[in-house]
């Protein structure tokens, strides 16, 4: 099964999805109707994009009563909610380093692609958290090969995602690029739908996924000069009588992240917990679930805030 994420932004990478699903915001269409509208893809293509997009909750069929055994397709709230992740999607790739790329072009789909595989492959975890030569992610990723992982990290470095940093005669180092930290956004808006929209169909979230996610836009935060303190920030993976979490824990001084470690052991000033639609919730603006605070709550707010702030602010 995919990552989580994976599976959303991977079928906005295909020009395809994406001009049946503006096509249908529009209106229903008969099949027909819908394959000429998005420029006569061959039939059997049509079929199996069609065929996915269902099975996800994307589209309905719907049957027309004026013409017995006649159907349409018509978006879903699932199908409207993905437009959105789709929105967000677009303004990321607006924001490309060697200038705008449109959703739905071939550029986006190499681009999008990128993303997923590091993002699969935990490349993006590892990059999110230091710079790494390719030898030192092989040792950190094993059950990558290290053709693959080459392959992958040069995607990512040709499309913006990684750039090469100073290294110290031990080969080449590589970091995640500033368009990759702001990846975060499409990458939560992604998990989010999942979540909400196709649980039983998709990845499910897991440690690394937020891990990644936090450590990514970290470094995004704009904290005031007040906030001062240890904050851990933990996402309820497993509910129940024996409850599993996953985040990360920040050292903040003088507005300042100094550190961000994967750890959620030890003292801290402040906390905040919650399930994973809690914090989607609480980062896209929708507030749905509600998130735990303890300790310093005024501390735990302004990270919470910084954190939507960053996932919302223009780039």
């Amino acid at each position: 099964m995919n990552r989580a994420g994976s599976t959303a932004l991977s079928l906005l990478s295909a020009p395809l999805n994406v001009d049946i699903l503006r096509t249908l915001e529009k209106e229903p269409l008969g099949p027909v109707e819908l394959r000429r509208t998005v420029g006569f893809p061959p039939q059997s293509t049509m079929r199996v994009y069609i065929r996915t997009l269902a099975e996800l909750g994307v589209l309905e069929r719907r049957r027309q009563n004026e013409f017995p055994g006649s159907v349409d397709y018509v978006l879903s709230k699932g199908g409207s909610a993905l437009l959105e992740v789709a929105r967000v999607l677009e303004v990321w790739l607006q924001d490309a380093p060697d200038g705008e790329i449109e959703l739905g072009t071939t550029s986006a789909k190499t681009a999008v692609k990128a993303l997923v595989e590091g993002w699969s492959t935990n490349i993006v975890r590892a990059l999110s958290a230091r710079s790494l030569t390719l030898t030192e992610l092989n040792r950190l990723i094993p059950s990558v090969s290290y053709p693959s992982l080459e392959r992958r990290l040069t995607a990512m470095r040709l499309r913006g995602l990684a750039q090469r940093t100073p290294g110290n005669g031990r080969g080449s180092p590589y970091a995640a690029s500033p368009w990759l930290r702001r990846a975060v956004v499409p990458l939560g808006a992604a998990m989010a739908w999942e979540r909400r929209h196709a649980p039983g169909a998709t990845g499910a979230i897991g440690r690394l996924d937020v891990e990644a996610t936090f450590l990514l836009a970290v470094p995004l935060l704009d904290l005031g000069p007040q906030a001062n303190g240890r904050c851990r920030l933990a996402v309820e993976l497993q509910g129940g009588s024996s409850p599993v979490f996953a985040g990360v824990s920040l050292n903040i001084e003088g507005g300042r992240v100094v550190s961000c470690v994967s750890r959620l052991d030890g003292d801290a000033e402040a906390w905040v917990g919650g399930t994973p639609i809690a914090w989607f919730g609480r980062m896209d603006g929708s507030e749905e679930g509600e998130l735990e605070m303890g300790g310093d709550t005024t501390l735990a707010s302004s990270v919470t805030d910084a954190l939507r702030g960053a996932a919302t602010a223009p780039a």
